[in-house]
Protein backbone atom coordinates (compact mmCIF):
# COMPACT_ATOMS: atom_id res chain seq x y z
CA UNK A 1 0.00 0.00 0.00
CA UNK A 2 1.24 3.37 -0.58
CA UNK A 3 0.48 6.55 0.93
CA UNK A 4 1.29 10.31 -0.04
CA UNK A 5 0.20 12.75 3.23
CA UNK A 6 0.45 16.67 2.38
CA UNK A 7 0.55 19.70 4.30
CA UNK A 8 1.40 22.87 3.53
CA UNK A 9 4.94 23.32 4.62
CA UNK A 10 5.92 19.17 5.52
CA UNK A 11 7.71 20.10 8.63
CA UNK A 12 5.65 19.21 11.27
CA UNK A 13 2.13 17.13 10.92
CA UNK A 14 2.51 15.63 7.88
CA UNK A 15 6.12 14.65 8.96
CA UNK A 16 4.50 13.24 12.30
CA UNK A 17 2.19 11.33 10.64
CA UNK A 18 4.61 9.97 7.89
CA UNK A 19 6.80 8.16 10.42
CA UNK A 20 3.93 7.25 12.88
CA UNK A 21 2.27 5.06 9.75
CA UNK A 22 6.25 3.82 9.47
CA UNK A 23 7.03 2.99 12.86
CA UNK A 24 2.63 0.92 12.89
CA UNK A 25 4.30 -1.55 9.76
CA UNK A 26 7.41 -1.51 7.81
CA UNK A 27 5.60 -3.24 5.06
CA UNK A 28 3.52 0.10 3.79
CA UNK A 29 5.49 2.72 1.12
CA UNK A 30 4.96 6.26 3.10
CA UNK A 31 5.51 10.03 1.85
CA UNK A 32 5.20 13.40 3.10
CA UNK A 33 5.41 16.30 1.12
CA UNK A 34 4.03 19.87 1.03
CA UNK A 35 2.54 22.36 -1.22
CA UNK A 36 4.93 25.30 -0.13
CA UNK A 37 8.08 23.17 1.82
CA UNK A 38 10.05 24.87 4.56
CA UNK A 39 13.96 24.48 4.49
CA UNK A 40 14.15 22.12 6.64
CA UNK A 41 11.47 19.41 9.55
CA UNK A 42 10.80 21.48 13.09
CA UNK A 43 12.83 21.22 15.38
CA UNK A 44 10.26 20.61 18.06
CA UNK A 45 8.98 17.82 16.03
CA UNK A 46 11.95 16.06 15.61
CA UNK A 47 12.01 16.32 19.27
CA UNK A 48 8.55 15.51 20.55
CA UNK A 49 9.02 12.52 18.19
CA UNK A 50 12.34 11.38 19.33
CA UNK A 51 10.34 11.25 23.29
CA UNK A 52 8.61 8.29 21.31
CA UNK A 53 11.72 6.84 20.63
CA UNK A 54 11.30 8.12 16.17
CA UNK A 55 13.94 9.36 15.02
CA UNK A 56 13.35 11.82 12.97
CA UNK A 57 16.87 13.71 12.22
CA UNK A 58 17.38 12.81 8.64
CA UNK A 59 14.01 13.73 7.77
CA UNK A 60 13.82 16.57 4.39
CA UNK A 61 10.92 18.44 3.65
CA UNK A 62 9.86 17.42 0.23
CA UNK A 63 7.53 19.00 -2.59
CA UNK A 64 4.44 17.52 -3.76
CA UNK A 65 5.31 18.06 -7.05
CA UNK A 66 7.75 15.58 -6.98
CA UNK A 67 4.83 13.13 -6.28
CA UNK A 68 2.13 14.58 -9.39
CA UNK A 69 2.48 11.47 -11.87
CA UNK A 70 2.65 8.55 -8.78
CA UNK A 71 -0.02 6.16 -8.26
CA UNK A 72 -0.83 6.23 -4.48
CA UNK A 73 -3.76 4.10 -2.80
CA UNK A 74 -4.46 7.07 0.00
CA UNK A 75 -3.53 11.15 -0.46
CA UNK A 76 -4.42 12.68 3.14
CA UNK A 77 -4.22 15.92 3.60
CA UNK A 78 -3.20 16.92 7.18
CA UNK A 79 -4.19 20.52 6.59
CA UNK A 80 -6.77 22.68 5.27
CA UNK A 81 -4.19 25.12 3.39
CA UNK A 82 -3.17 21.85 1.60
CA UNK A 83 -6.38 20.36 1.25
CA UNK A 84 -7.69 23.85 -0.70
CA UNK A 85 -4.15 23.93 -2.66
CA UNK A 86 -3.54 20.59 -3.09
CA UNK A 87 -2.58 20.18 -7.11
CA UNK A 88 -4.11 17.67 -9.38
CA UNK A 89 -2.58 14.26 -8.92
CA UNK A 90 -2.34 12.83 -12.39
CA UNK A 91 -1.49 9.06 -11.50
CA UNK A 92 -3.91 7.16 -10.12
CA UNK A 93 -5.10 8.06 -6.36
CA UNK A 94 -7.46 5.21 -5.52
CA UNK A 95 -8.92 7.47 -2.19
CA UNK A 96 -8.34 10.84 -0.98
CA UNK A 97 -9.23 11.86 2.37
CA UNK A 98 -8.79 14.91 4.89
CA UNK A 99 -7.84 14.36 8.58
CA UNK A 100 -7.23 18.16 9.49
CA UNK A 101 -5.45 18.60 12.25
CA UNK A 102 -4.29 22.11 14.50
CA UNK A 103 -0.69 23.01 13.63
CA UNK A 104 1.71 23.23 16.33
CA UNK A 105 4.23 25.63 14.70
CA UNK A 106 1.85 28.22 15.18
CA UNK A 107 1.55 28.04 19.30
CA UNK A 108 2.37 30.53 21.26
CA UNK A 109 3.37 30.88 25.23
CA UNK A 110 6.41 29.76 27.70
CA UNK A 111 8.39 27.08 26.00
CA UNK A 112 7.23 24.73 28.24
CA UNK A 113 3.38 25.82 26.70
CA UNK A 114 4.42 25.61 23.53
CA UNK A 115 6.03 22.11 23.64
CA UNK A 116 2.58 21.11 25.33
CA UNK A 117 1.11 21.91 22.15
CA UNK A 118 3.50 20.02 20.16
CA UNK A 119 3.01 16.97 22.45
CA UNK A 120 -0.84 17.29 22.23
CA UNK A 121 -0.98 17.32 18.56
CA UNK A 122 1.80 14.34 17.94
CA UNK A 123 -0.50 12.30 20.42
CA UNK A 124 -4.06 13.37 18.61
CA UNK A 125 -2.30 12.38 14.76
CA UNK A 126 -0.68 9.33 16.09
CA UNK A 127 -4.08 7.88 17.67
CA UNK A 128 -6.05 9.19 14.32
CA UNK A 129 -3.32 7.46 12.18
CA UNK A 130 -3.09 4.48 14.04
CA UNK A 131 -7.12 4.50 13.84
CA UNK A 132 -6.76 4.68 9.92
CA UNK A 133 -4.26 2.13 9.75
CA UNK A 134 -6.60 -0.38 11.62
CA UNK A 135 -8.90 0.42 8.85
CA UNK A 136 -7.22 -0.44 6.08
CA UNK A 137 -4.61 -3.24 7.56
CA UNK A 138 -7.97 -5.53 7.50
Amino acid sequence: MKILIVCTGNSCRSQMAEYFLRSFDANLEIFSAGSNPEKRVNLRTIKVMDELGIDMSDSKPKNVDEFLTDAFDYIITVCDNARESCPVFQGIVKNRLHMGVEDPAIATGSEEEVMATYRRIRDQIKNEFYQFYQEIKS
